[in-house]
This record gives C-alpha cells, structure tokens and sequence, in this order.
C-alpha cells in the first residue's frame, strides 16, 4: 500500500495502529460536549471563572518566563559576539602594527 503525500516512516506507524484506535484521539463534536458537560459538574457554574482567571495567570507567567529567558540567551550570543569582534579587531592591529614593522625595517 503506497502512502501518497505522507513520509514512508509515518506510513509504517500508522499501519500499526487500528483506524479505530486513531479515531479514538479525535476530539470533536459530541466529545466536547461531554468534556463540557463534566467540567460544569465537576468545578459548578461559580467556579469556572476562579479556574480561568487561574489558567490566565499562568500562561501569562509561562509567557513572561519564556520571554526573559529568551532575552538573557540573546543577550548572551550578543555578549559573546561583541567578544569575539573585538578580539578579531584586536588580533587585525596587532597584525597590521608587525606588518609597519617589517615594512619600515625594509625601507
């Protein structure tokens, strides 16, 4: 059986798996409803504000962490590349002052 438009790999692992089993992982239509419905049971009607203000709160704090971390790296590699600037700098004068050297002990 030919896989058209999907990687050979992926094929083989999709042949392993019953069509019912990877039904069982789509989350639509009356799955919702029932996934709703048991959230209102569980948390009741009052709640569910308390409990998304919560998730609110830590995505935010998830973002704003990713965020600084992501800040800190970049201010890091730009750290480093201002190092190895000024290094090659300093290594193209030590260079270009041995090469007036050498030219004025010619001349």
């Amino acid at each position: 059986m030919a896989c058209p438009g999907i990687l050979p790999y992926f094929c083989v692992q999709l042949k392993q798996f019953p069509m019912e089993t990877i039904l069982l992982f789509q989350f639509l239509g009356p799955e919702m409803l029932v996934v709703v419905f048991a959230i209102l049971l569980l948390f009741g009607g009052k709640k569910i504000p308390e409990l998304m203000r919560g998730i609110g709160k830590g995505i935010r704090e998830f973002n704003s962490a990713r965020s600084s971390i992501e800040d800190e790296l970049k201010e890091g590699m730009r750290a480093e590349e201002r190092k190895e600037a000024e290094a090659r700098r300093a290594r193209l004068r030590e260079e270009r002052e041995l090469r007036e050297e050498r030219e004025e002990r010619v001349n």
